[in-house]
């Protein structure tokens, strides 16, 4: 780093110090903007904690998914068709444990099909919206911090005397300002995007929806062609 950038840097220091332990007055942001920097925080703890949750949900030992296995039925249907077929074709109750063993596997299918429905569906914008526009709104937020220190550092050392210009003054002040319409816009874009969020959601519901009622229809088959043995 140049000298007169570490420079800046110490004065950005100084002045967060003086703010923090010495009760100096830092320019004051808008309560609106104190409000959506609140709720763009809650949006970057919620996606990272909603992708979490889901992907725990969809499947809660991802080594395991290139088996059959790796979900619940597809074990039981393992075990059910294993024994099923050593206990031989003659038996009425191995053909039902064969029944339901495929039964089964075609519910442990659907399960397949919904994991990759809502990760291309649903995770997969999730992580967009957390390493781009989210990505970007914090570094404007951050940006903006450091060039308000930069404005106030400035202010208050030509305030005591400091061969600080005018033009240095308003300088950093129209840089402060900048990063302030750069951070607004980012937030209230960002905030605003309800519709499309919702419609995600929607999407998740409705692959849900899908799937238990596919895994409805496979049981009741399922029942009918037992209680026909």
């Amino acid at each position: 780093m140049a000298f007169a950038g570490l420079k800046k840097q110490i004065n950005k220091a100084n002045q967060y110090v003086t703010e923090k332990m010495g009760g100096a007055e830092g320019t004051k942001l808008d309560l609106d903007f104190m409000e959506m920097e609140r709720k763009t925080d809650v949006t970057v703890e919620l996606v990272e904690e909603l992708q979490a949750k889901t992907k725990e949900y969809l499947q809660p030992n991802p080594t395991a998914r290139a088996k059959m296995a790796a979900v619940k039925e597809g074990i039981l249907a393992d075990c059910m068709l294993t024994y099923g077929k050593k206990l031989g074709e003659d038996s009425i109750f191995a053909n039902a444990l064969v029944e339901m063993g495929d039964s089964l596997k075609q519910m442990a299918d659907v399960k397949y099909s919904l994991d990759d429905n809502i990760k291309q569906n649903f995770l997969e914008p999730l992580h967009q919206l957390q390493t781009k526009d989210l990505k970007e709104v914090m570094h404007h937020r951050k940006k903006l911090q450091g060039r308000r220190l930069d404005f106030d550092c400035k202010k208050r050392r030509q305030a005591k005397g400091s061969q600080i210009t005018d033009e240095e003054v308003r300088g950093a002040e129209e840089k402060f300002a900048e990063s302030l319409q750069l951070a607004q816009v980012g937030m209230y874009n960002l905030l605003e995007n309800d519709v499309e969020q919702v419609s995600q959601l929607v999407t998740f519901a409705e692959g849900l929806l899908d799937f238990h009622q596919q895994c409805a229809d496979i049981l009741r088959v399922l029942v009918e062609v037992l209680n026909e043995k």
